[in-house]
C-alpha cells in the first residue's frame, strides 16, 4: 500500500511518499517561503537530491508544483493508495483520525478560530489533494488528537464555565504524532510496554512541547488552546501574563493582527536574541559572547525543565525523558543544560553519549534512577499509519 503524506503548513509544504509494506519513504520533499516571490522545492527520489526555485506566490501553486512533479517522477508506475494530512487542530468535535468528507473539510475551517495560522492552509493542502487524488480516500490526522482526553482539572481554563463550553476554550495541545511516536520509541528502549511507563516527552524545535505520558496516554501538555501557549519558541514568545497583551496593543497601538503577529512571528528565541530563530545560530552567538543570545538559550532550557518538574509531580513519579525534534534531538548543550538540573529526580547523564551518540540512543548512565533518551521523531510516518488505520 502506497500513502502519501502532505502537510500543508502556514510557512511551508512538505509531503512523503510510504511505502506501508515497508514502512519506508521512497520520496520525500518541501517547498520553503511560500508567499514569497519564489519557493525553494527539494524533492528527493531515491536517494536523488536536487533544488529549484520557482515563482511559486501562492500555497496552491506550490501544491500543484508538487504533485505535478511527483507525478511525472514516481507517480507514473506507483499508485496512490490513499493521502494522509497533518491537520494542526480538531477542535472540540475530533479526538481521533478520521476519513476526511465536506463536512469534516468544513469542520477545519471553522477550527480556524483555534489555529488560524495552520487550519487555512491545512484545508487549502486538502481541497487540491482531492482535486488532484479524486478516487482514493483522504485521512485528516490531527495535532490534537492524542491530547483529547487529558484530564478536565488539566484542560479547563480559569474562565467562566459556561464561556468555555459554549466556544470550546479548553487546552487541546499539539505535536500529537511527534509525542505518540517518540514515547513508544522510548518504551522499546527501554525494553518495557508503554503502558507500564511515565514518560515526559520534550519536542523541542521552532515549535515546542512538552508532554506527560502515562501508560501511553498523554495527561498534560504545556501548549493550550493554540501553538502559543508553553515554552518560548523560535518565534512565538509561550506562555505570557494576558495583561501585556493588553498593555501592548494600547500604548504600541496594535490591533488584533498586530499583536497577533507580534506574539506568533517576532518574539520568541527571536524577539529575545535580536540574532535569529534558528537555535544553531543562537548557539553560535552565544558562545561567541552574545548576552541576548545566551539570554535566549537559557529560557528556553529553563522553560523546558520548568514543565519537567511539573510534570514529575503529575506523574508520581518518572521512569523516562525524552528529547526530540531539531533541537532535541541535535542540541547537546540545551539536554546537557536541561538536566543538570534534575538530579532531584535522580537523573545522570553520560557525557558521552549526549556529545558524540547518533540516532535513537539512550543518554544517561546506567545507574540514572531515570533513563534519559534521544529519539528522532517521525511525525510523517505516524500519519500513514495512521492513514491506514
Amino acid at each position: 500500500m502506497f500513502v502519501l503524506v502532505l502537510n500543508a503548513g502556514s510557512s511551508s509544504l512538505k509531503f512523503n511518499l510510504f511505502d506501508m509494506g515497508k514502512e519506508t519513504s521512497i520520496a520525500e520533499g518541501m517547498a520553503e517561503r511560500i508567499g514569497l516571490a519564489d519557493a525553494n522545492l527539494t524533492f528527493t527520489f531515491e536517494s536523488d537530491k536536487h533544488k529549484e526555485n520557482l515563482a511559486l506566490p501562492t500555497h496552491r501553486e506550490a501544491l500543484h508544483a508538487i504533485i505535478e512533479r511527483l507525478k511525472a517522477v514516481v507517480l507514473h508506475d506507483t499508485p496512490i493508495h490513499a493521502v494522509g494530512h497533518r491537520v494542526v487542530h480538531g477542535g472540540p468535535k475530533y479526538g481521533d483520525s478520521l476519513i476526511v468528507t465536506d463536512e469534516v473539510l468544513a469542520d477545519i475551517d471553522t477550527f480556524a478560530m483555534y489555529a488560524p495560522l495552520h487550519n487555512p492552509a491545512n484545508a487549502l493542502g486538502i481541497r487540491v489533494a482531492r482535486e488532484e487524488f479524486p478516487d482514493v480516500p483522504h485521512v485528516a490526522v490531527f495535532d490534537t488528537a492524542f491530547h483529547h482526553n487529558i484530564p478536565d482539572h488539566a484542560r479547563t481554563y480559569g474562565i467562566p464555565y459556561e464561556l468555555s463550553q459554549k466556544y470550546g476554550i479548553r487546552r487541546y495541545g499539539f505535536h500529537g504524532s511527534s509525542h505518540s511516536f517518540v514515547a513508544a520509541r522510548t518504551a522499546i528502549l527501554l525494553c518495557r510496554p508503554l503502558r507500564a511507563l511515565k514518560i515526559v516527552t520534550c519536542h523541542i524545535g521552532n515549535g515546542t512541547s512538552i508532554c506527560a505520558v502515562h501508560n501511553g496516554r498523554s495527561v498534560d501538555t504545556s501548549m493550550g488552546m493554540t501553538p502559543l501557549q508553553g515554552v518560548i519558541m523560535g518565534t512565538r514568545c509561550g506562555t505570557i501574563d494576558p495583561s501585556v497583551v493588553e498593555m501592548l496593543m494600547e500604548y504600541e497601538h496594535l490591533d488584533y493582527n498586530g499583536i497577533t503577529d507580534l506574539l506568533n512571528k517576532k518574539s520568541g528565541l527571536l524577539g529575545i536574541s535580536g540574532v535569529s530563530s534558528d537555535f544553531r545560530e543562537i548557539e553560535l552567538a552565544a558562545d561567541a559572547g552574545n548576552d541576548r543570545a545566551r539570554l535566549a538559550r537559557d529560557l528556553l532550557t529553563y522553560n523546558v525543565r520548568q514543565y519537567i518538574g511539573a510534570y514529575a509531580t503529575v506523574l508520581d513519579g518518572v521512569d523516562a525523558i525524552c528529547f526530540t525534534a531539531g533541537i532535541g534531538t541535535h542540541s547537546t548543550f540545551v539536554r546537557a543544560k536541561v538536566c543538570s538540573k534534575l538530579s532531584f529526580l535522580g537523573v545522570k547523564l553520560d557525557t558521552e553519549s549526549n556529545e558524540h551518540g547518533t540516532g535513537e540512543r539512550i543518554i544517561s548512565t546506567p545507574d540514572s534512577k531515570v533513563v534519559v533518551t534521544v529519539v528522532p521523531t517521525n511525525e510523517e510516518l505516524m500519519i500513514a499509519r495512521e492513514t491506514v488505520r
